[in-house]
């Protein structure tokens, strides 16, 4: 192809890309040391040291050392180019602590940069000033923060936060006041974004010192839901430490009635184990393990580590109660408010936020306004695997402590095949603990599911999940018993000994589920224990044995069957035990010391030859921990082998004989004492914590403070002092929140506030255009200047007539009338042009003809010629597939048959024999129905699905005609890689202020198709069309001709010279295929209608390498 140019399909592919890599800074990562850098960094043009500076960040980033070059980029610090200073600002942070001398020459000027009128370049010079870390210029940054704590533009502020933990570290406890009072002072900010910095601040700086937040308090908890999400996590936290540290905890909460029930438990001599709340959520009874909840309520507040290290009951009280210092909460103003600002957060987009929300209602909400967590919790458990687990941590310490919670949505922790085995094992856990008696039939049969699932760890830890449920719910026992039991022998013919984790870990888990319900009530289980001992010769594993060995020892007495097997029983142990494994024998001679111990009468004599012969193979086996037991065992029964019973015995001295008859009294004839279902040990963390999923104490982790510990005459010190201070007024907001937060007034507003708004008037410019936007009309007009007028404290008209709506001054220049035009100032003229009419191109879609390319010629394909041309339409199959449209022409005088067109690659693999499985991200072609045959001038189009997985590659296909392959090459266009996504003006603009700064990508270049329209009209005899509309509809038709996209609005300037264009502003939107992740184009235009226009082209996505890419091909086309 072109083979007279010299060019081939390689060298044409290599072209393309290279053509969307242009414009991009990728190319200096490819061979970064290219260009000397040295001169460039010393050249007198800014791009140049661009360029420089540029290659130095792309070494740093692949690892290299740089800091060399650090002399010649200080003096760049002057620079008065933005793009030039940031570069040097984020070398600067890089080498300042290697080359601290040469650092210190650029203070003067980040000082300078301080009061530059820029407020980025302000908040570029005291972050990289905070980066510096040398505690020579700490002063200066501390001056520094105090200055733009201060500053008018709210991104300096939060940069100002942002500085006050590095400044506190390298400070540590010098001028330690000055900081906190400009964190006091950035925590009453009116900038929800710069309340959230300082609350992180807060917590690195002064934690604890809640005088800070005494006064802010009930503004903090307004503004709570308007603060950014990681924010708004550290705020909660803050919040409830002060709640709890100001007013204890709330009577009616379910962590005091814990604390209530510990203080009445212990003075009533642990009279009732179990109790139940009084108000229950749900209505059904629930049952509480005291232990447990115990511990989770100390926990938080003492923490793990320090309540469970205390060695009695008694010293865990390590504070007394007070129940008269502790507060209602459905009378405390303060504690209501919390609740109120943490409740929208319930459901919000993070996870995080969902579950630090949930903590403040577990922790401080009426024990029956608790349930409003449990929805919100459910619904993240849709989320990914990773914030699953998380939820599902925090869920299982609710769960335990209060069941009811959440016993109704029992059905929300089935398992799915999805799911990990942590998640699996965390969903079991839950399972049980809710179980109910209305409920335990549907998880029961889940278990039944889940026992036959491949994976057989987590089938066992199914099988262990039946017993514990047959412990909470004891009438359902019985039926528990007998599954088990079926289970168990159905496991015996199956089981392979040697393999833990499968068939043989589900028999141990049965056995074990079997002994725990047996312990409960052993008379009522002497068949079972029968039906075991009597499998125990068909039983291989070793756990499995070593269990039931344990119950023959351990209900030896029970009935009237078991005692007359132990003979025989022991004989078969005493036999086969050089064979058994080492669990095993050690069982073995623990049952045989029992019997021993307990025997009378006629067996006495045989048990004692059992007993001796048991114990001379023990000590002659190879395992040093059965030959230690035994020896053990022989001198704490020397008497019993020899002669007589234990008890009984009075040939050995009485003095030997006193101690080895206690102990072994203790350890053999006594019954096993049941334990608690959780261990001593179990730590619990507060919710949404670090620690509570690693279940240690993670670096930073505190307990929540001692309730009530803040006194009141402490915050009023405190507040005195901070009005002396900073100079606050009485309403609890600083001096210099007026005028000079008058900007961030008006950069920020929200629905859900609840502080006095800032009236900027958008919300009347919002409503009107709402509502003309309703009517649908041609033209909609809207006058910036007169908006800029009201933001700038002038109240706008929320009036829609379009007299109201439109200035005299517009209505002059729309008319083409221009009086007194000549005395307008240079500024006016200038305000002047910023008004624009929106207008609606009509009927503009059906004119949109995508673009068609050949995918084959007639000459090459023997007759046959197939085009084709990328669909808007939206795929029915997979929402991935981009729809091309395949048009087949015979060109030909005979009949083409079997005409199919099919993806090379993917038949190369279903051919060979040895398919590669990892093909999953290749461009991919759904198969096309095969074409039976074209007549002569026959045409056939044809729709085909194709997934490209974002790949520009062209991709290879195979055409078949007349039993020929021919190959052939389809080109993707990334224009069609989304579909069009509707929306209002309102919507794009704001969807497009999330995705400033590293989302937004424009490239300007020059554009001329208008021109060849216009000239076309101008010789035309019929009416002449607006120039203006023309332009609009070059660039329109243009844009929707060659990408699938939405056009959103037109906005048409109103000039005063009628031919100037400048201020036309396109606005269009889509929808990412594979990700559904917005993006927006805007697409402005300036210069004269009957000449080449100069055009920008904005590009907004989070996609950052597809935003490039699709940049580049909007400029292809368009250009």
């Amino acid at each position: 192809m072109f083979t007279q140019f010299g060019a081939t399909a390689d060298t044409l592919s290599k072209a393309s890309t290279l053509m969307f890599r242009f414009g991009t800074d990728a190319h200096l990562y490819d061979d970064p040391e290219d260009v000397n850098i040295a001169p460039l960094l010393d050249s007198k043009f800014d791009s140049e040291k661009c360029e420089a500076l540029k290659r130095l960040l792309a070494l740093i980033a692949q690892g290299f050392d740089v800091s060399n070059f650090f002399p010649q980029v200080v003096k760049n610090v002057a620079s008065q180019s933005l793009e030039v200073k940031k570069l040097v600002y984020l070398y600067l942070l890089h080498y300042a602590e290697k080359r601290p001398n040469e650092a210190l020459l650029s203070i003067n000027s980040f000082q300078r940069d301080l009061g530059d009128t820029n407020p980025l370049v302000r908040a570029w010079a005291l972050r990289t000033m905070a980066g510096i870390r040398l505690h020579v210029i700490a002063p200066l940054v501390l001056v520094a923060v105090g200055k733009c704590a201060k500053d008018m533009a709210v991104y300096v502020r939060k940069c100002a936060a942002n500085a006050l933990p590095k400044l506190h570290d390298l400070y540590l406890e010098e001028n330690s006041s000055t900081i906190e009072e400009i964190v006091g002072t950035l925590l009453s900010d009116s900038s929800p974004g710069v309340v959230g910095a300082a609350a992180a601040a807060f917590t690195s700086v002064c934690p604890n010192n809640y005088s800070l937040i005494g006064r802010r308090y009930r503004r903090l908890c307004e503004i709570l839901p308007d603060v950014e999400e990681w924010g708004q996590i550290v705020l909660i936290g803050i919040l409830l430490r002060y709640a709890i540290a100001r007013h204890g905890l709330v009577k009616e909460s379910i962590m005091f009635s814990l604390h209530g029930r510990e203080r009445s438990h212990s003075e009533k001599d642990d009279s009732d184990d179990d109790f139940a709340f009084k108000n229950d959520v749900s209505g059904t009874s629930g049952k509480y393990d005291s232990d447990l909840a115990r511990t989770i309520s100390r926990c938080y507040i003492e923490g793990p580590d320090e309540y469970l290290s205390r060695s009695s009951y008694a010293n865990r009280i390590s504070f007394e109660f007070n129940e008269a210092k502790f507060t209602s909460g459905r009378s405390n103003d303060e504690v209501k408010i919390l609740l109120q600002g943490t409740s929208p957060l319930l459901w919000s987009n993070n996870s995080a936020v969902v579950v630090a929300a949930a903590g403040v209602h577990w922790i401080m909400a009426p024990t029956e306004e608790v349930k409003r967590i449990v929805k919100p919790l459910l619904f993240l458990l849709r989320s990914s695997n990773t914030s699953k687990y998380v939820v599902l941590c925090n869920i299982q310490v609710f769960a335990k402590a209060m069941p009811s919670l959440f016993s109704p949505y029992f059905e929300d922790f089935f398992v799915v095949s999805s799911d990990s085995y942590q998640i699996k094992a965390l969903k079991l856990e839950i399972l049980c603990s809710i179980a109910t008696d209305s409920s335990i039939s549907s998880i029961f049969k889940e278990f039944q599911d889940y026992i036959r699932d491949p994976d057989r760890r987590f089938s066992a830890d199914a099988v262990a999940a039946i017993g514990l449920c047959a412990k909470q719910i004891p009438n359902m026992a019985s039926t528990c018993l007998e599954g088990l039991l079926a289970l168990a022998k159905q496991d015996l013919s199956t089981c392979d000994p040697g393999s833990a984790n499968g068939e043989a870990g589900i028999l141990i888990q049965a056995i074990m589920s079997i002994k725990s319900i047996i312990t409960q009530d052993p008379p009522t289980h002497e068949k079972v224990v029968i039906q075991l001992v009597r499998s125990l010769d068909s039983i291989e594993v070793p756990a499995a044995r070593a269990t039931i060995i344990w119950m023959i020892g351990e209900y030896r007495n029970l009935g009237e069957i078991i005692p007359r097997m132990l003979t025989i029983v022991l004989k078969y142990l005493a036999w086969s035990f050089t064979s058994e494994a080492l669990e095993t024998k050690l069982q073995i001679l623990n049952t045989t010391v029992k019997v021993l111990s307990g025997a009378k009468g006629e067996e006495m004599q045989t048990f004692k030859k059992l007993g001796s012969y048991v114990i001379e193979l023990a000590e002659c086996d190879l395992n040093y921990d059965v030959r230690d037991r035994a020896r053990f065992l022989k001198k704490l029964l020397p008497c019993s082998l020899d002669c007589g019973e234990l008890e009984l015995d009075t040939n050995c001295p009485p003095k030997k004989q006193d101690l080895p008859q206690v102990l072994a009294e203790c350890m053999f004839q006594g019954q096993a004492r049941q334990l608690s279902p959780e261990s001593m040990d179990y730590r619990v963390y507060l919710p949404g914590s670090l620690s509570q999923i690693v279940l240690h104490a993670a670096p930073g982790y505190e307990p929540l403070p001692k309730p009530c510990s803040v006194l009141d005459h402490e915050l009023d010190t405190n507040v005195i002092r901070g009005v002396d201070t900073l100079g606050e007024g009485a309403d609890g907001t600083d001096s210099l929140s007026g005028s000079s937060y008058e900007e961030s007034a008006s950069d920020y507003s929200s629905e859900r506030s609840m502080t006095v708004s800032s009236g900027d008037g958008g919300s009347d410019e919002t409503s009107s255009t709402s509502e003309v936007d309703n009517t649908d009309p041609l033209i909609q007009l809207s006058d910036t200047g007169d908006a800029n007028q009201n933001q700038n404290g002038a109240p706008q008209s929320a009036s829609t007539d379009l007299e109201e709506l439109m200035s005299k001054r517009s209505l002059e220049t729309w008319l083409d009338a221009q009086p007194g035009l000549s005395i307008l100032s240079t500024s006016e003229q200038s305000q002047l042009r910023k008004s624009s009419a929106r207008i609606s191109i009509r009927d503009i879609s059906s004119r949109v003809k995508p673009k068609s390319y050949r995918l084959l010629d007639p000459a090459n394909g023997n007759g046959l010629k197939v085009d084709y041309s990328f669909s808007p339409e939206i795929s029915s199959i997979s929402p991935l597939l981009v729809s091309v449209e395949v048009s087949f022409e015979n060109c030909t005088d005979e009949t083409i048959s079997e005409v199919a067109l099919v993806d090379e690659e993917s038949s190369k693999a279903s051919d060979s024999s040895e398919s590669s499985p990892s093909h999953k991200d290749v461009p991919t072609l759904v198969p096309m129905e095969e074409i039976a045959s074209l007549e002569p001038g026959q045409t056939v189009k044809k729709i085909v699905y194709v997934c490209f997985h974002h790949h520009l590659l062209p991709l290879k296909l195979a055409l078949y005609c007349n039993g020929k392959k021919l190959s052939v090459k389809l080109r993707p266009d990334i224009g069609y890689f989304v579909k069009p996504l509707p929306m209002d003006v309102e919507a794009f603009t704001n969807k497009e202020s999330r995705l400033p700064g590293m989302f937004e990508y424009t490239r300007s270049f020059t554009f001329i198709d208008h021109i060849g329209e216009l000239n076309k009209e101008s010789g035309d005899n019929a009416l002449v069309k607006d120039n203006f509309l023309l332009v609009c509809e070059s660039l329109a038709l243009k844009m929707l001709s060659n990408a699938n996209f939405s056009l959103v609005s037109v906005d048409m300037p109103i000039s005063a010279k009628h031919d100037d264009v400048s201020g036309l502003c396109l606005r269009f939107s889509g929808e990412i295929l594979s990700n559904s992740m917005p993006c927006l184009i805007t697409i402005t235009a300036e210069g004269k209608c009957s000449e080449p226009l100069n055009v920008l082209v904005k590009v907004n996505c989070e996609e950052t390498v597809f935003g490039l890419n699709l940049l580049n091909r909007i400029v292809n086309f368009l250009s």
